[in-house]
């Protein structure tokens, strides 16, 4: 039977299938850590406060990705280059959401309007992140290898929506709302198509690698196809609602420890 776990469970059982995933999200999370902490740098003197949290959003995600990387040394396996059409993080960039890497490597103050399309940007892939993260948890919290990783890493991304609600609730009381909706929503539609197109090239990497049968490519390509025609629909609205979280203040201590793979 074909299901998340069996599918999941392929690629992890395959050392060259499970390099290639670690590898892709070893590349977006070490590029998120990137991006947060030139913005951490950049912002402006007005949202100083929020430079802290920031930081410690980058930090989480350095870490995840050496995670990612601590779990192939362990099976004996080294980084694979990233295709660039599963390259998540620069195929958003390249469709201008979130803040453009030239604009960070700048070194002038961001706005207020560049901290509000960040703050966007991350509760839009946070949401993605963590419902990904929240997958792998229910089917692999108590594997011996991952169960630590997939757990540490799960309870992180949910920080790290809850903290992109709480500051875009703040803004948005600060007379920012409107601005702050066109942000989400210009940024959930393009999320949305960006998340089928890797997931597509994804999974057909995955398949040579594996050698799936046509039919079994076919039938993983109109399930990522119906899922986006959902998410078309009215599912990307899922990742523009604001709710006060009933954490506070998520990102507001020291990175956690990241567990030891030996």
């Amino acid at each position: 039977m074909l299901s998340a776990k069996s599918l999941f469970q392929e690629i992890v059982d395959n050392d060259e299938s499970f390099a290639l995933f670690c590898s892709i999200a070893a590349g977006g999370e070490s590029q998120g850590g990137w991006e947060n902490a030139r913005i951490a740098a950049l912002v402006p003197d007005t949202e100083r406060g929020l430079a802290p949290k920031i930081s410690r959003h980058g930090a989480d995600e350095d870490k995840h990705g050496r995670i990612f990387n601590a779990l192939m040394k362990k099976r004996g396996l080294r980084p694979v280059p990233v295709p660039p059409e599963t390259d998540y993080t620069m195929l958003l960039e390249r469709g201008g959401i979130g803040l453009a890497h030239d604009r960070l490597r700048r070194d002038e103050p961001l706005t207020v309007q560049d901290v509000l399309v960040y703050l966007a940007h991350s509760r839009v892939t946070e949401q993605r992140a963590s419902e990904q993260m929240d997958l792998l948890r229910k089917h692999f919290a108590d594997h011996p290898d991952l169960g630590r990783a997939v757990r540490m890493i799960s309870a992180d991304e949910d920080n790290h929506l809850a903290y992109c609600h709480e500051e875009l609730l703040r803004l948005a009381r600060a007379g920012h709302g409107r601005a702050i909706q066109r942000a989400l929503r210009e940024c959930a539609l393009a999320e949305i198509r960006v998340h089928r197109d890797v997931s597509l090239a994804v999974m057909a990497r995955m398949g040579r690698i594996l050698g799936w049968s046509r039919p079994k490519a076919a039938l993983l390509a109109a399930g990522i196809h119906a899922v986006y025609a959902y998410e078309r629909l009215g599912g990307w609205r899922r990742m523009v609602s604001l709710r006060m979280p009933e954490r506070r203040n998520a990102l507001g201590g020291p990175p956690s420890p990241e567990p030891e793979f030996a």
